[in-house]
């Protein structure tokens, strides 16, 4: 049996970079735990101060197949290349069809409108993607 895990990112804004890759990955926000309608209810319950409740967000995947996304503040900025990236699969990646990367292009623009950039399209043997930077600077790619 596999080892359950998360995927933790360092974030400048945690909540907001939360929002960008549940809308990446058809993930949703983390609901506050059960007997709490809210994170601050909850917040409160645990006597969270005010100023820290923005420093945590998390994203899951709504059928509960996916691993959870956490998102924690940190006071220095993203300074170098990931070392591990996320790969965003929109179709099957051994499809080569023009609708797999119709479907490619179609998540590219609707994650450049959300804050992501388009660094540049790979076209290789092994495979075609876009590789993409989220809000943050995290690299990923989308294929």
């Amino acid at each position: 049996m596999a080892i359950g895990f998360q995927v933790t990112f360092d974030a400048a804004e945690p909540r907001k970079l939360a929002e960008f890759w549940a809308l990446a990955l058809g993930y949703i926000e983390q609901p506050p735990p059960p007997g709490f309608d809210t994170w601050d209810a909850f917040a409160d319950s645990i006597g969270l101060p005010e100023e820290k409740r923005d420093d945590l967000a998390a994203a899951i995947d709504p059928e509960g197949v996916g691993p959870r996304l956490f998102f924690q503040r940190v006071p220095e900025p993203k300074a170098a290349k990931n070392r591990v990236h996320l790969d965003v699969h929109v179709s099957a990646p051994e499809e080569r069809t023009e609708e797999r990367w119709r479907m490619v292009t179609e998540h590219v623009a609707v994650l450049a409108d959300a804050g992501a950039t388009v660094l540049r399209e790979v076209n290789e043997p092994t495979g075609r993607c876009v590789v993409m930077r989220d809000p943050e600077g995290n690299e990923f790619c989308v294929q």
